[in-house]
């Protein structure tokens, strides 16, 4: 009964308190270098909201979002390839993936650009013109992130693929589906729980990437802050200012992709792993249902 009356004392743990005290002091300490150091802050505030920096923001988001839709799409094409009974386009699946994931990005955002070098003239039969009319900063850039996504899509689809039991293809088969029919209507669906999370992450990944297409004259955000900054020498404050714009689109993404993962995730008995603004909006949507079902 004595046993039964004892009080519980839970381990004091000094190593947490010793450790957390030392981040929050050098996180205050790099906040006030910031704060007092040479930084014209007005100059942040003025360019914050700068129609150009916010047209370049928008030039981000588009080919962003364009990069990632053709991503997608060869990574879907291509992950059907890698998985094919076919050796020649399982081989070509391969090789795509090795060049693409195998140069980097800046590299090849040059090489799409100068093409121009190598075909002067493009003749499709029905259309001739310049290279150097058709391969633009846009169109290059385009090319450029949208294929090289695709390489890094391919194996993230291929993976979702894998994660559906194989005995439905067979059902299917014996239903009289076609390989792409099952695909299309029973695998995709499925694979989609298992894919959602790291597309989530490949986008807001590729959102920030996007910013080496400055190198080839795109007009994306940071292009257009440096465009700023080589004139009126403010380099720390426009850079602050892309800086901020990034922030604030990648939180939003990462907003969305919670909401997303959630529906994708319905009848899972785990949840997902999410970033601290994950955990955050959804801890934030469950209080706002629990509110709304005590009433």
């Amino acid at each position: 009964m004595g046993k039964e009356n004892e009080e519980i004392i839970p381990l004091p743990h000094y190593g947490r308190w010793i450790s957390g005290t030392l981040v929050i002091l050098l996180l205050v300490s790099i906040i006030r270098a910031f704060a007092h150091g040479q930084i014209d802050w007005p100059v942040v505030g003025k360019f914050f909201m700068a129609p150009t920096l916010i047209k370049g923001l928008g030039n981000t988001i588009v080919i962003t979002v364009l990069a990632m839709v053709t991503g997608l799409i060869l990574g879907i094409v291509f992950a059907v390839m890698r998985l094919s009974k076919n050796p020649v386009t399982r081989w070509f699946a391969g090789f795509y993936i090795w060049i693409f994931r195998g140069t980097p990005i800046y590299l090849q955002l040059l090489i799409w650009f100068n093409l121009a070098l190598v075909f002067p003239v493009i003749n499709l039969g029905f259309w001739e013109g310049r290279m150097v009319d058709v391969m633009t900063p846009f169109f290059a850039a385009l090319l450029g992130l949208g294929i090289n996504e695709g390489a890094y899509m391919t194996e993230i689809v291929r993976g979702g693929i894998l994660s559906v039991d194989q005995g439905q293809l067979d059902a299917a088969s014996t239903l009289g589906m076609t390989r792409l029919k099952a695909m299309r209507r029973i695998v995709l669906p499925q694979a989609m729980r298992v894919i959602i999370p790291p597309l989530g992450n490949e986008f807001i990944g590729l959102l920030k990437t996007s910013s080496m297409a400055s190198a080839i004259a795109y007009t994306e955000l940071l292009h257009r802050a440096q465009l700023i900054y080589f004139v009126n020498a403010k380099v720390m404050e426009l850079l602050i200012v892309a800086t901020g714009w990034y922030l604030i689109v990648v939180t939003i993404l990462s907003l969305i992709q919670t909401v997303i993962e959630d529906y994708f995730s319905r009848g899972q008995d785990h949840p997902s792993k999410r970033s601290l603004v994950q955990n955050f909006f959804h801890f934030m949507t469950l209080r706002r249902g629990k509110a709304g079902g005590a009433r």
